[in-house]
């Protein structure tokens, strides 16, 4: 019996048998994990350690507070060069807009000082000559502008006092040549009514002629037909 039992557990048609482990696999998994764990902090610690020993980590901690004081340095140069910057344009912006004020101040004075002296020309114009009385052309300027325009003007007074108001007309005679032929306008456009009282500045342009070469100019003082005062120039070519 026993000997059947026997060959019946070493034979193939044995009955099977499971082998199971007596600790579950999240047991183990656990248990894996956990001395993965310990491995990793025990190569940190040891890598930490080295470096103690070595002196490297304090090397890199010296040489990052020292990069971090020279980025420093450097940002605060950074801000005092941009800061001087900014001034010198500021600088520079105040002196250029200073510059110009000061050209247009000098053109301005240039400008008033060529009113006065042109004032005192005609105040001094105004001054009577000695035995003179009546009415007088006192100054006749011309000039001609661009070879197209004459630009004149004429300066009459009455050098008696409270004498009566003039009423007249101021007529422009010009005189040259004209396509190389002699050449004289006369015309309504340069002939203009005049009322004068002591003084009084008349000034015009007139419009010339294509080709036209004026060499002198007349201003004549009419009374009805009459010439009262006559004035000539020559003008530059």
């Amino acid at each position: 019996m026993r000997f059947r039992l026997l060959r019946r557990r070493l034979t193939i048609s044995a009955p099977r048998v499971a082998i199971r482990s007596a600790m579950p696999w999240p047991v183990r998994w656990m248990v894996l994990a956990v001395m993965l764990g310990l491995c990793g902090a025990v190569a940190l610690w040891a890598f930490e350690f080295g470096k103690s020993i070595a002196g490297l980590d304090r090397v890199s901690r010296d040489e990052l507070v020292q990069l971090r004081a020279e980025v420093a340095r450097l940002r605060s140069e950074g801000q005092e060069q941009q800061t001087v910057a900014h001034t010198a344009g500021s600088l520079l912006a105040a002196e250029r807009a200073a510059k110009e004020s000061l050209v247009a101040q000098v053109r301005q004075l240039e400008a008033d000082n060529r009113t006065l002296r042109e004032d005192l020309g005609f105040f001094e114009k105004l001054i009577p000559a000695a035995k003179s009385e009546g009415l007088a052309i006192r100054s006749l300027q011309a000039e001609v502008l661009g070879g197209m325009q004459l630009r004149w003007q004429v300066l009459v007074i009455q050098a008696a006092r409270n004498a009566p108001e003039f009423n007249g007309r101021l007529e422009l005679v010009l005189a040259g040549t004209l396509d190389g032929k002699p050449w004289t306008q006369s015309q309504p456009t340069s002939s203009q009514p005049l009322q004068v009282r002591q003084y009084r500045r008349v000034e015009g342009v007139v419009d010339l002629p294509p080709n036209a070469v004026v060499k002198t100019v007349t201003a004549r003082v009419l009374e009805g037909t009459a010439v009262r005062a006559v004035q000539a120039m020559a003008v530059d070519g």
